[in-house]
């Protein structure tokens, strides 16, 4: 999908106040993608409220120094929520809004959506989507270029941080050479790769620790070792001291096994259902797998969400991805 820059461009510049939103559970690419198009409303002259719904993990709170992220329900309520335009980054799908999926359902104003994810629901926004780009992160930065904007170092390193953690530390086959382009110029606006790796991957806490090693041990490998997958309880966040939040990125472990092709990793929610995580390193299709339950993502990583417990989201998911894995 080819993204239309000097539209895009045309609607920021037709409205004076922005309410930006990403999803729940937001990661490295939602946050950073927020923070860098901030910095680029704020330029412009324009007034910005980032509003989420859900709050900021503790091991990724260094993306906003400046505090700037709120939450609906804690620090804002929907009633108070208005401006020009709404602006949803890195997702296309209702469920994945939470709470500010309501705020967008009764948003008088312009709404706009910037995205990389393959899969979209009518969100009632006009689409500028790039499914080749490896991260949200990248578009906002080339957004930046477009209208001229000066890439400030706050705003360089949270776009960093956004794509190297949606490459797996540029790792994935979505990386390409326009990544590492992007990437030395975000290191000439200020981002230290030292420092953002140190604030991502080096502030561990013994809860996360002690989760990690769960997961680990949890381990199972079906179909000659192609197939591997593990799990986490409800009541391993307090068994453990872990947070929620810990379990980003979990599943990127589990592709060190040697023979991986697929994983999944299954995480009880303390509100009920499961939540699950899908990568692949073979033909199968993430995405496809993902929106079979209601979620999305991209060929070789995505999400979903089952009412289920554990158990039975095993005995409901895993023959999908095995009848997934049989047809290639």
């Amino acid at each position: 999908m080819t993204l239309n820059w000097d539209q895009l461009a045309e609607r920021i510049r037709a409205s004076h106040s922005f309410i930006l939103a990403s999803h729940i559970r937001p990661d490295c690419d939602a946050l950073g993608s927020e923070i860098g198009m901030a910095g680029i409303l704020q330029q412009l002259g324009k007034r910005v409220r980032i509003i989420n719904g859900h709050p900021t993990p503790p091991s990724l709170d260094f993306i906003d120094p400046q505090n700037m992220i709120e939450v609906v329900g804690e620090t804002v309520q929907s009633a108070e929520i208005s401006g020009d335009c709404f602006i949803v980054l890195d997702t296309s799908a209702w469920a994945q809004l939470g709470p500010m999926g309501d705020v967008l359902r009764g948003f008088a104003g312009q709404k706009l959506c910037l995205d990389h994810h393959v899969g979209e629901d009518d969100l009632g926004t006009e689409f500028f989507k790039d499914t080749r780009a490896e991260a949200t992160g990248h578009l906002v930065a080339k957004l930046a270029k477009h209208m001229q904007v000066p890439i400030t170092k706050p705003m360089a390193t949270a776009l960093y941080a956004a794509i190297a953690t949606d490459t797996g530390w540029f790792r994935f086959g979505s990386t390409t050479s326009d990544t590492y382009r992007i990437i030395a110029e975000l290191i000439d606006c200020g981002a230290v790769p030292s420092e953002i790796y140190g604030d991502l991957y080096e502030r561990d806490t013994l809860g996360r620790v002690r989760l990690r090693g769960r997961i680990l041990s949890r381990t199972q490998s079906e179909l000659a070792g192609t197939l591997v997958y593990t799990h986490v309880l409800k009541e391993d966040f307090v068994e453990t001291g872990a947070i929620p939040s810990d379990t980003e990125d979990a599943i990127n472990m589990t592709l060190a096994i040697a023979g991986t092709q697929v994983a999944v990793i299954f995480v009880e929610q303390q509100s009920g259902g499961c939540k699950m995580s899908f990568r692949s390193r073979c033909a199968v299709d993430c995405n496809q797998l993902a929106r079979q339950f209601g979620g999305g993502g991209h060929k070789a990583a995505a999400g979903a969400f089952i009412e289920a417990s554990y158990g039975k989201a095993v005995d409901v998911v895993l023959p999908r991805v095995r009848q997934a894995m049989a047809a290639i």
